[in-house]
């Protein structure tokens, strides 16, 4: 066994990794492994003599594949045309189609994966075929294809110092969806016996060319289309306008009607969800099925190419994956204002403690659930187009700037978005809390991403930043108990029997329903100042709003009892003093003796 586990262990390397010195290509091309002993010296390479298809060294040998064979069915492209780099590559073949010269385009192919059987005028064919694709879905950058015949990008530095890099042997100008799988467009680097390396439209590309061709090849007004409404304008056939401006109209129309048969089948139903719901999703459905029809009938009747193509298809997977977010979190919010107003008790009720929890749960989980709704509807989005990933590598490498800049500008949103998910987590405020912010009472009507709505006693709304019910105090009357004391503040005379006023106090709680018998009767004198007693009276109720209706009615009634005790004699009075002193009263007296003597 100690001899068989090397054996082992190399079997299982050379099944995982390849034989070493092999690239892995089609049998069609039979690439044979490059013999390392007749690799140039750096002074072979650099030879001044080295001449195209002459030397067979003159080209980086690492940077092709080697194949035995080459365009057996067409023969080998020309020396007069120009194959040496990636670009040079396409451009010849875009330029000699566009200009209907699809024999000597077909050069630019790689055809080793084709029957031997294709003619000349079928290769022909296939290129007028490619280009159809290309012009239809392929948007080629041109600045990111090499022009030298390594393929490689030149890199300039401040310095102006040459930059060593990996020969490239392949290099990707486009990329179309076939059905569930990506077509990746090449062009590959080749060479072929003593002919030299040259650069042609990769074999596996040319292979797919017939099934792209069926998916984005000419539609049927294309083929219907007399020649003479084949009009070009601004590089476009102006017949392909007037019939997307119709399809437009048709497709618009087609929307109407389904939001129109959405609510007029579901509003027949007796029961009033699906009436309600018929309300929220007509207008997003109708959006996202008149979108879908246009598509539908765009990507059958009217094949668009280059940059009109983009901007329309682009426009429509944004509207209607836009359509479908819509959708959903209309039909979220429903789903979650159903709940809250069918399957919770009223909040109004203070001591409906667990009513008014989740309401806020509620009020909170619609607001994630719509705000993640539109992050994945916006990924899906972005998603679907590959030019924006440089876009989101170059934001991921300004990160840090972007933050800066974003908590900058935004710092008071921010705050108050973290302020949200603070009082969610911590639920120091709940939708039905009575509360008082700033001298005013009322109770919290709701409570948003950034801002809380408060609903007065007298129907006023304070719209308070999230931010300032975190960082500011404020009384919370509902937090842990609706239950509430009051106090009722009154002055009375010092005479006052404050005995017979507890008695009275006792004998009217006892008679006012309102009162929840939690705290007794409580009569006090708390304080006095040089005129009058202070004295509290305390009542309680269940919740803050009956308490203050419970302790104003007491009030009245207690200023009446005093008003009324002994004709009210205790009530709160200010005394003044003008009795005679001593001296004066003795000349009073004088006085009135002489009086009585004359």
């Amino acid at each position: 066994m100690k001899k068989i586990a090397p054996l082992l262990s190399l079997a299982l390397i050379i099944f995982v990794f390849g034989l070493p010195g092999v690239n892995a290509q089609t049998a069609q091309d039979s690439i044979e492994p490059i013999d390392e002993s007749k690799l140039p010296s750096k002074k072979e390479i650099i030879n001044d003599s080295a001449r195209y298809a002459s030397n067979p060294f003159t080209d980086y040998n690492e940077a092709y594949y080697q194949v035995n064979r080459l365009n057996e069915q067409i023969g080998l492209p020309p020396k007069r045309f120009n194959l040496r780099t990636p670009q040079a590559t396409l451009e010849h073949f875009v330029l000699k189609s566009r200009n209907g010269n699809y024999e000597e385009a077909l050069y630019a192919l790689n055809l080793n994966l084709l029957p031997q059987t294709t003619t000349k005028e079928e290769a022909a064919i296939l290129a007028e075929k490619l280009y159809f694709v290309i012009n239809q879905r392929v948007n080629i950058d041109w600045d990111a294809l090499s022009d030298r015949p390594d393929g490689q990008i030149d890199i300039s530095t401040t310095t102006n110092q040459a930059i060593a890099g990996k020969p490239r042997r392949s290099v990707v100008f486009g990329e179309v969806q076939l059905g569930e799988r990506d077509i990746v467009m090449r062009v590959q680097r080749i060479r072929y016996k003593d002919y030299g390396a040259l650069w042609l439209i990769s074999a596996n590309t040319v292979e797919n060319i017939e099934p792209l061709y069926q998916e984005y090849g000419p539609r049927k007004l294309d083929k219907m289309m007399p020649e003479w409404s084949r009009v070009h304008f601004l590089g476009y056939q102006v017949w392909k306008f007037f019939g997307i401006l119709v399809l437009l109209v048709l497709a618009w129309f087609f929307g109407k009607f389904v939001t129109y048969l959405i609510r007029k089948l579901l509003r027949k139903s007796k029961k009033i969800w699906i009436k309600h719901i018929a309300n929220k999703l007509a207008k997003p459905a109708g959006i996202l099925f008149g979108t879908l029809f246009f598509y539908i009938l765009l990507d059958n009747l009217i094949s668009l190419s280059g940059g009109v193509a983009s901007i329309v298809y682009t426009s429509l997977i944004i509207l209607i994956i836009g359509s479908i977010t819509w959708f959903i979190t209309r039909f979220v919010d429903y789903l979650m204002t159903y709940i809250a107003e069918n399957k919770i008790g009223d909040v109004s009720e203070e001591e409906n403690e667990e009513a008014r929890k989740m309401l806020t749960y509620i009020s909170v989980a619609r607001r994630v659930v719509t705000f993640l709704v539109v992050i994945v509807g916006g990924y899906i989005i972005i998603s679907q187009f590959r030019a924006l990933e440089k876009v989101g590598i170059s934001l991921l490498a300004s990160a840090g700037v972007a933050t800066v800049i974003l908590g900058i500008a935004a710092q008071n949103t921010l705050g108050n978005i973290f302020a949200g998910l603070q009082i969610a987590i911590t639920k120091p405020v709940r939708v039905g809390d009575t509360v008082i912010i700033k001298d005013d009472w009322g109770n919290v009507e709701e409570i948003g991403f950034t801002y809380m709505v408060v609903r007065t006693w007298d129907l006023r709304r304070l719209v308070v930043p999230l931010k300032y019910v975190i960082s500011n105090i404020f009384e919370n009357w509902s937090m842990t108990s609706s239950h509430q004391i009051r106090p009722i503040i009154l002055y009375a005379d010092y005479r006052v029997d404050v005995s017979k006023i507890r008695s009275e106090f006792e004998k009217m709680l006892e008679a006012e329903e309102d009162w929840d018998k939690d705290n007794p009767a409580v009569v006090e004198v708390v304080d006095m100042t040089e005129e009058s007693v202070k004295i509290r009276a305390l009542c309680s109720a269940k919740d803050a709003r009956t308490t203050w209706k419970l302790h104003c009615a007491l009030r009245e009634k207690l200023i009446e009892y005093i008003c009324q005790l002994e004709d009210g004699i205790y009530l709160s009075r200010t005394r003044v003093d003008i009795s005679n002193p001593p001296q004066n009263r003795k000349n009073d007296q004088n006085n009135s003796s002489e009086a009585k003597d004359n």
